[in-house]
Order: C-alpha cells, then structure tokens, then sequence
C-alpha cells in the first residue's frame, strides 16, 4: 500500500538529491502495510514528483530521534525542535530507494486526490482507473 505526503519543495528535492534519508512527522499514518510514499511537492510546485520506499519508521523522544537521525536529517537542529515544538515525541520515516519522475504528475488526474495537508491513503487502483479512461 502507498501513501501521498505533502513535503515542502526544499526537502522533497533533498530527498532526491540523497541528501536527506528522514522525513520527519508529528503523527504517522495508523494502516498497516505501507511500503512506498508517494512525494507531492507543496507550493510553489504543488506537483507530485516522485516516490520513495520505507525502510522503516522511528517513533522515539525528541532527543534520542534526532541523536538517531541527525547525521542524514536534510534539517538543522534548531529547525527539528521548532517543527516538533510542544511536543515529547516525533517520527522519522527512513527513506530508501528514492526514485524521482522523469515527469512531473498532477494530484487530481493521476490520483483523483486534492493536496493533503499531511497525507492521503493511495488506493491501489488509482492508476488503473486513469489508465481505463484514457
């Protein structure tokens, strides 16, 4: 199963370009089985660029998630504890396999999706049924 993440157009690329491994989240999707994630790009490109594989998913205290992650964050420290503020906890979706699209996709024709303020389940057939009324 995918997810679609809306990731800030300065990271997304930092994924692509391998120099962030972690995208971090204050909350997680709750499906099991959720393997690849789908990257929309936010404004100003407000496109989906790409996809990557999880290769696992971290839930730890601020100070350890970020002792764990710092070395391939993308972030500085001071941005990782402004974007976790208030809180005791965070995520980091290890990255792998990052794959980004020959072409740029549109949210709306290829998945049938508006722009998710975190993220969005993908259904599996989402490209069969662009395909089939083609």
């Amino acid at each position: 199963m995918r997810v679609l993440l809306s990731i800030k157009p300065e990271f997304a690329f930092k994924i692509f370009e391998g120099n962030k491994k972690y995208e971090f989240r204050k909350a997680i999707f709750k499906r099991e089985g959720i393997t690849k994630v789908v990257v929309y790009a936010s404004a100003p490109i407000s496109m989906v660029i790409g996809e990557f594989e999880i290769a696992d998913i971290i839930h730890d205290e601020l100070e350890r998630l970020w002792e764990e992650t710092s070395r391939h964050a993308g972030i500085d420290e001071d941005y990782f504890y402004q974007y976790f503020a208030e809180r005791e906890t965070g995520y980091a979706i290890k990255i792998q396999r990052a794959k980004l699209y020959d072409d740029k996709l549109c949210i709306r024709q290829h998945f049938g999706l508006t722009p998710p303020q975190s993220f969005a389940y993908i259904s599996s057939t989402a490209k069969k049924k662009k395909k089939n009324k083609r």
